[in-house]
């Protein structure tokens, strides 16, 4: 993980219950609830100790927190964190490009913004907007052609036959 592209991992602390208290490179400071995520895998069952949860700390090369020989990456960290408080993540944004197949230069195409600014966008390097990420799933509702906007949003009941 390039420190130029994800954010850096500066400090984390546990809360209770299973909270991670985490300062960014950016200057956030993002709460993170991983009790789900523990609960749902039997090899991170011994971190549900309070004990072992409370000794969480930056792995050696900063880029993950970990417990004793258990870790997530500090880019899957802020992913949560970010979606946990409402906020669209550099994942859901990648997963947007790859569930419609749009390279850098299509979904710069699609939104309307730059390469570059899809690129920051994608690893996380910039924050993604909400009226991007509402472009976003507008554009995946109606899927344009590369001629042209189209004309007409599709109804509720149109899209959920497309989606079916």
């Amino acid at each position: 993980m390039s420190e130029y592209f994800f954010p850096r991992l500066e400090s984390v602390v546990a809360l209770a219950p299973y909270r991670l208290h985490m300062t960014w490179s950016t200057g956030e400071v993002l709460e993170l609830d991983v009790e789900e995520r523990l609960r749902r895998h039997p090899a991170l069952a011994p971190i549900l100790d309070p004990a072992v949860f409370a000794g969480v700390h930056i792995s050696e090369w900063g880029q993950s927190v970990e417990w004793f020989d258990e870790e997530f990456g500090a880019d899957n960290l802020y992913a949560w964190a970010k979606e946990q408080n409402g906020e669209v993540s550099h994942e859901m944004f990648d997963e947007w490009m790859t569930r419609n197949g749009l390279s850098l230069s299509r979904a710069a195409e699609a939104l309307g913004i730059s390469r570059r600014m899809v690129s920051y966008y994608r690893t996380a390097h910039k924050p993604i907007p909400r009226q991007t990420w509402l472009a976003c799933l507008g554009w995946e509702a109606v899927k344009p052609d590369a001629n042209g906007m189209p004309r007409r949003v599709p109804s509720a009941h149109e899209y959920a036959a497309l989606h079916a």
